[in-house]
């Protein structure tokens, strides 16, 4: 028998309007429930193996979101939520924005939109939770021996 961890997920707002926020948040309702995939909100880096992120990164918040993903354990995985999560979106040509996450951080899964959907947000973190599963086996293998010669 395969029992598998539930995954935690921590979320951070950048710089956004909220619009992804609220989408995040109606995720948690009983009309899409994205708990029934296992996934446990929680506010503790240390505690979380998912980083879903929403809103630009900036001058004032890169530092602490490469912060947080250093507290959080390995093997992690991090999902962009929103155009601006992403790319920087309406503000990425504003004097303070950096881009989107993958300008401080490795990003593993991006969930674009303006806002992002429900649904689409639902899918990041089903895939999320699928690349979380892969990144435990390949931590828990084995390392594979090389013959020289």
């Amino acid at each position: 028998m395969n029992i598998s961890k539930s995954p935690w997920l921590l979320h951070y707002d950048g710089s956004s309007c909220n619009g992804c926020d609220i989408e995040v948040l109606a995720c948690l309702t009983p009309v899409y429930d994205v708990e029934r995939f296992g996934v446990i909100n929680t506010g503790n880096p240390k505690h979380a193996d998912i980083f879903l992120i929403t809103g630009g990164i900036n001058h004032q918040n890169a530092d602490v979101v490469r912060q947080i993903y250093n507290q959080m354990p390995k093997p992690k995985v991090v999902v962009a939520v929103g155009i601006c999560a992403c790319n920087g979106g309406i503000f990425k040509e504003c004097y303070n924005i950096l881009g989107g996450v993958d300008t401080v951080l490795p990003v593993d899964i991006y969930v674009p939109g303006c806002a992002a959907r429900p649904e689409a947000i639902i899918d990041g973190v089903v895939k999320a939770v699928a690349l979380l599963d892969e990144k435990r086996k390949k931590a828990a293998a084995p390392p594979q021996r090389k013959e020289v010669g």
